[in-house]
């Protein structure tokens, strides 16, 4: 690739062995999901603490930001940079698509808030249902006005930026996309994700004990009283885990939509 548009993933998490070899880390995934012949894509390891310098920034046409096992309203170090990194972008109007960890952060660098989402974990395969303003923006691309998406996040956007707009939303997330100006957009779930990497990292999360059971079942204490409550925890953790991946076969995510609506987001094809 070369000769024309050139764009950068903000690389926000760790590759896993796995992703590595199969994908080519997550900077492969989205390189599959959004590259066009003759573009050229670079990645910048911002967890890292790799940041483009202002004569790298003037190179690019638009920036993709993934997401992240951090937390977008944590300080740490590498986050506040990405912080004015995002609010030198948007004063020099460059495009910028953020994904999860991604929408949050943008949101946050705007202006809005983030938090733990006060309804736990979403993981899986959610329904989305584009605004009616939306439905107008996207008209060009004839996709769905509802959408199915890899969910995998267990925080939100508890509060819009300023000029900010919602443009879609699901029944467990109020904000799953948003759009500010033409430039910046957000999504909260993961339009570049298949079942294999989100069965992968059901399985990274179970191994961190980092997945929640939502609601303890009705049979809670007549359990504790024969498993230790650790015990207790690891059960209803595998359970959670293995009933996620049971069901993530049911339904196929939109991807052809998403990677239409991404791509002509990012690329000013609106």
């Amino acid at each position: 690739m070369g000769g024309g548009k050139r764009f950068a993933v903000l690389l926000c998490a760790e590759d896993s062995d796995y992703v590595k070899k199969r994908y080519g880390g997550y900077y492969g995934v989205f390189i599959n999901m959004l590259a066009e012949e003759g573009e050229t894509w670079d990645v910048f390891k911002v967890a890292n603490g790799e940041f483009p310098d202002d004569e790298q920034i003037g190179r690019f046409d638009g920036f993709v930001i993934t997401g992240s096992c951090n937390d977008a309203h944590g300080n740490d170090v590498w986050i506040c940079e990405l912080i004015s990194l995002l609010k030198k972008l948007d004063s020099l109007n460059k495009k910028i698509l953020g994904i999860c960890f991604g929408h949050q952060i943008l949101c946050r660098a705007l202006g809005g808030k983030t938090g733990r989402a006060i309804s736990g974990w979403d993981i899986g395969l959610a329904s989305i249902h584009l605004s009616p303003s939306s439905s107008n923006i996207f008209s060009s691309l004839k996709i769905p006005t509802t959408l199915s998406i890899i969910e995998c996040h267990r925080d939100e956007v508890r509060e819009l930026p300023p000029k900010a707009e919602v443009i879609a939303w699901s029944e467990k997330t109020g904000v799953e996309m948003f759009r500010y100006g033409d430039h910046m957009m957000g999504i909260q779930g993961h339009p570049e994700y298949t079942h294999d990497i989100l069965i992968h990292l059901i399985d990274r999360l179970r191994q961190r004990t980092l997945i929640t059971v939502n609601r303890l079942p009705d049979r809670i204490f007549e359990l504790v009283k024969s498993y230790s409550w650790k015990c207790y925890k690891n059960h209803m953790q595998d359970s959670y885990a293995d009933e996620l991946k049971a069901n993530m076969g049911k339904v196929e995510p939109d991807k052809d939509a998403w990677k239409k609506l991404c791509t002509s987001f990012l690329k000013g094809r609106l």
